[in-house]
């Protein structure tokens, strides 16, 4: 199997880190933007998209700031996704941020499925 390679993405949204937090961390929130639907049962999260579907297993929880997910094909390895919220300190503007994992040819594609999926999000959160 390749590498694959770690890159992260900031994406600012003017929203409070509470709400964002539902939007990413819950099965009904990540199923308004992220999958078409999202089940899970204890740490194992279902991601369910037109005709496929990927189990994730939780790997850490730390409301109101992150939530850290590993694809089941990927448990033998270091992968993994990560939503974390920033707050800055001074001016209180809040970022999404992405951390996750592709193939060397796959990284600027998976960058645009997120600025899609966050685009998306945003929208709904009338963040645009």
């Amino acid at each position: 199997m390749e590498d694959k390679i770690k890159y992260e993405m900031e994406f600012p949204i003017q929203v409070s880190p509470s709400l964002l937090y539902q939007y990413i961390s819950t099965p009904s929130g990540l199923s308004e933007w992220y999958a078409d639907n999202v089940n899970s049962r204890g740490e194992f999260y279902t991601f369910i998209w037109s005709g496929s579907e990927e189990r994730a297993k939780l790997l850490s929880k730390k409301s109101p700031e992150r939530i850290k997910f590993r694809w089941v094909e990927d448990e033998e390895e270091d992968f993994y996704f990560e939503l974390r919220i920033q707050v800055d300190e001074i001016t209180k503007d809040v970022s999404l941020m992405v951390t996750d994992f592709a193939e060397e040819d796959e990284v600027e594609e998976g960058k645009m499925l997120w600025e899609n999926m966050i685009s998306n999000l945003k929208s709904i959160l009338g963040s645009v």
